[in-house]
């Protein structure tokens, strides 16, 4: 049986993981280099490249009648590119977008989409596009041997490597790009302003980046929405090649009226109408009445915000929307890109000013020597037509008589052949002795040209001084002022959706098993509101719908949510553990209230403090720690303070029947934790189940009502003195037959 390498000449084995590693990485360099990346010099994809070439080739400049774009793209396909026609449909479309590119290189005419919808223009067969002027700047000097040429796909043409771009384009349109590991986002730069720092750089090539953007302030978008990155991150994101751009739209108030007039660069406005939309429709936009898109050809941004009175703060609310939709934006920065060397690299501002200033150099000296080389090879002509005028009666005779005149010419006035040729090839209408003259008049222009760009070539003050005029002259032709301005503002704030949600009254209610609603009013009896089977009214709170409900667990655990977001009374509620991540604890105390109304905390074992409503609210699922809870204890309660600690006493009864009232100030106030001693109960009172029963706040001088069973003892200002001590103490004992307290309060 014939092996293998028997079957198949120059056959070779390879292990595997050898030939997948090796594949992948050619793979990956190909989508590197000929796909994803721009190249410094000419700042465009293979694609985009071949594109451009294309349509210079056939014409298609902007003095030009536009062509079907279907005739271009197969064009493009057929001789360049080798890939779907989708593809490169779409990279053609997205050179002719205003508000994708900041300089379009493409010219179309017909449907290319619009800012809110980029990707709904119409098919190339209905389209038609040509090269834009600013398209110049990167062909005008294609055929005046400034780069070097490879052969396409299939070897039948050449194509060029890269394109002789007279300005920084890789900084004017920006770049993004994925590729396999690595992807780029450049972001597009104001002409004028990359071309001062590009001179600037010419003067002083040991301007830092700081130097570098006094003339360069930052991106410019196609869009007028701000730039509200701060000066040191965008200092920061130039010297690394990486980071973000904040950009946030544009506004105004006109009476009940915020106008939006500019979005951030490829923010669509009805992304934006739909944010805001979705957050009035969940009520979260109580201050709006209405939105409206009055944009139009003339006006492709006009967002409008009714108001629903003029007492709204119209800056407080531009500050929560830029938190909450895309009105701000934070574009990203990755200024990779291949260089000159051919290889992909994050460059900084000056790195790739200064990379490109290179290229520029050789490719103005290219065109400089190709230039003499053309004026050296027409001098060289006309020397010989000289020669052929003065003689012009023996050129003649030798070109009548002889079967090969070119030989003769040759070697009877020693001319070369091409000024053999060049004779030859001359009419008989220019032999006229005004020729000579004319002869004589271009050698004297040509030598003079010819002598300037020597002297320029020899001399590198003067090859400076050409290209800083060359783009001098490029900025003032295809150059105009910065559409995104760059204003230092505040970072931008959501407003808390307790704030945002309508204040009503409502009741919470919550069942043994821990099922929780809310009805409107405080009217509601929530003991009258049936329940699932086997469940009943546990607990309730009465407050406003803008505001958090707290419950404590049987651990001392605090967990919050927004009252505005329960299910209706009129339901039979959903389980909080739904809501929460409990331990299995039930909740045992639940309240609202206002952040900073003061609540007592306690457990039995006789420990407790004071604390602000505020310290329950938690944004966990979790909770927090609240109030630790001794073993063998329990939570006692969770109760408003009712006022002033400075103005209140505090009432602890114990199941043993002790009775301590002491300041209510002595108390102290704590953000969580165990407490302090309110009563003092003994170790061995406590191990026999001796407990605090009950906490009361009341004003001195109110008369508290202690019922046991059908009796109640009254205890006046006067019996009170008999309890009073202070905080810790171990109380005074009640009279025989009212040590066991069934309920406390204030007559």
């Amino acid at each position: 049986m014939s092996t293998a390498s028997e079957l198949v000449p120059n056959f070779e084995q390879v292990p595997l993981h050898e030939y997948a590693e090796r594949a992948y990485l050619d793979y990956s360099m190909y989508v590197i280099l000929d796909r994803a990346l721009p190249f410094i010099g000419d700042g465009l994809k293979p694609v985009q490249r071949r594109i451009i070439h294309a349509m210079n080739e056939i014409g298609l400049d902007a003095s030009a009648r536009p062509k079907k774009s279907a005739a271009t793209v197969g064009d493009v396909i057929g001789k360049y590119h080798p890939h779907g026609d989708a593809a490169c449909y779409d990279a053609l479309v997205l050179m002719a977008q205003p508000f994708a590119f900041r300089y379009p290189l493409i010219e179309g005419q017909g449907n290319f989409g619009s800012a809110d919808d980029p990707k709904s223009f119409a098919a190339m067969r209905y389209t038609e596009a040509k090269l834009s002027r600013f398209a110049d700047l990167l062909v005008e000097e294609l055929g005046q041997g400034t780069v070097d040429w490879g052969r396409n796909y299939d070897g039948s043409r050449d194509e060029p490597n890269w394109l002789p771009a007279r300005v920084p384009h890789v900084l004017l349109n920006g770049a993004t790009g994925i590729a396999v590991g690595m992807a780029t986002d450049i972001p597009p730069h104001n002409l004028r302003e990359v071309v001062s720092a590009c001179i600037r750089l010419l003067d002083d090539p040991e301007a830092s980046i700081e130097d570098l953007m006094t003339h360069i302030q930052g991106p410019d978008f196609p869009t007028a929405a701000e730039i509200v990155t701060p000066r040191a991150d965008l200092l920061k994101l130039y010297h690394t090649g990486g980071g973000s751009v904040r950009q946030r739209a544009v506004w105004q108030r006109n009476d009940k009226e915020i106008v939006i007039s500019a979005l951030p660069h490829q923010v669509s406005p009805s992304k934006v109408m739909t944010e805001i939309a979705e957050q009035m429709k969940a009520k979260k936009l109580p201050m709006l009445e209405d939105l409206r898109d009055e944009g139009d050809y003339q006006t492709p941004v006009r967002l409008v915000l009714v108001l629903r009175s003029n007492r709204v703060d119209a800056d407080e609310l531009m500050q929560h929307l830029f938190v909450t939709t895309e009105l701000e934006k934070s574009i990203r920065v990755n200024m990779n890109l291949i260089g000159l060397d051919g290889r992909p690299q994050v460059k900084d501002l000056k790195t790739i000013l200064s990379e490109w200033l290179r290229f520029r150099h050789d490719t103005v000296v290219r065109r400089i020597r190709h230039r003499l080389a053309k004026l050296e090879r027409r001098l060289h002509i006309l020397d010989g037509l000289l020669i052929a005028y003065l003689n012009l009666d023996e050129v003649i005779r030798i070109i009548r008589t002889e079967d090969e005149p070119k030989p003769h010419l040759i070697e009877r006035f020693g001319l070369s052949d091409a000024q053999a040729e060049a004779i030859l090839e001359t009419k008989l209408r220019h032999l006229a002795r005004l020729e000579e003259m004319k002869i004589r008049g271009e050698q004297d222009q040509l030598r003079a040209e010819h002598a300037d760009l020597s002297a320029t070539l020899a001399s590198p003050t003067k090859l400076k001084t050409l290209i800083k005029r060359e783009l001098e002259a490029d900025a003032r032709q295809h150059g105009d002022a910065r559409r995104s301005p760059i204003v230092e503002r505040e970072a931008a704030r959501a407003i808390a959706e307790q704030t945002l949600a309508p204040s009503e009254a409502v009741t919470v209610i919550l069942s043994e098993k821990g099922w929780i609603r809310a009805g409107k009013g405080h009217e509601l009896d929530p003991t009258t509101l049936s329940f699932r089977d086997g469940d009943r009214y546990f607990a309730s709170a009465r407050g406003r719908s803008s505001q958090q409900v707290a419950f404590l667990d049987a651990s001392g655990r605090a967990f919050a949510t927004a009252a505005h977001t329960l299910p209706s009374a009129r339901s039979q509620g959903e389980p909080l553990t739904g809501r929460f991540e409990t331990t299995g604890q039930p909740m045992v105390a639940m309240a609202m209230a206002e952040p900073t109304v003061e609540f007592l905390v306690a457990s039995n074992a006789g420990y407790g403090f004071r604390t602000a409503f505020e310290n329950f609210l938690s944004r966990h699922k979790s909770g927090k720690a609240m109030l630790t809870v001794p073993e063998g204890a329990a939570v006692l309660l969770m109760r408003p303070l009712g006022g002033p600690a400075a103005d209140l006493m505090l009432a602890a009864i114990t199941s043993s029947g002790q009775v301590l009232l002491f300041p209510a100030a002595e108390l102290p106030e704590l953000d969580k934790g165990k407490g302090n001693k309110l009563i003092d109960i003994p170790k061995p009172r406590y191990a026999a189940g001796e407990r605090l029963l009950h906490l009361l706040a009341y004003r001195p001088g109110q008369e508290l009502l202690l019922t046991v069973g059908s009796r109640v003892l009254k205890l006046r200002e006067a019996e009170q003195k008999l309890y009073r001590g202070t905080r810790g103490q171990r109380g005074k004992e009640l009279p025989r037959g009212y040590q066991k307290v069934e309920r406390i309060e204030v007559a």
